[in-house]
């Protein structure tokens, strides 16, 4: 079994309606969802013209290899209104393999661990609620460690 974690967020549309889907798909179509955070609002990456964010982390155990497992979000992604036209663009959903197991991963199609992890409050927040232990194999530290260090000002705050 391999243990894998997700970042599931979105600024467009239903958000909250669409982060239960994409837990729905995810637990469906890729394994066992075994802990959740809390659901946490900030503003977009790169842009404040764009609507909020709302983000969400997920522990997920899946018998699928990690190029699998990337296959079958994107599809979900798709399911829920995803479509692709620039990076940082406005989204229904975006689903991101943050971790997965502890190894790193480094192809034309996946990086692993998800690449900026360490520079981005809206992942680290959720992430230190269910693995602020979780040790990053590239940065050397736990999830906490970096969210202590993280100069991202970007304002997340937790609404669900």
């Amino acid at each position: 079994m391999n243990i894998a974690y997700l970042l599931i967020g979105g600024n467009l549309g239903d958000r909250s309606a669409l982060l239960e889907q994409a837990i729905s798909r995810i637990a469906s179509y890729c394994g066992n969802i075994n802990k959740t955070s809390s659901v946490y609002e900030s503003d977009a990456w790169g842009s404040s013209l764009q609507p909020q964010y709302l983000n969400q982390a997920l522990e997920l155990s899946t018998t699928f290899d990690a190029a699998e497992l990337l296959t079958i979000t994107k599809s979900i992604e798709i399911e829920l209104g995803r479509v692709r036209s620039e990076q940082y663009a406005a989204r229904t959903m975006d689903i991101d393999i943050l971790y997965f197991n502890d190894v790193i991963i480094n192809t034309a199609s996946l990086t692993i661990p998800h690449p900026r992890i360490s520079e981005r409050k809206f992942v680290l927040v959720p992430m230190n609620e269910i693995a602020k232990t979780h040790f990053d194999p590239v940065i050397k530290m736990t999830v906490k460690e970096m969210l202590d260090v993280c100069r991202d000002k970007l304002n997340v705050h937790m609404v669900l």
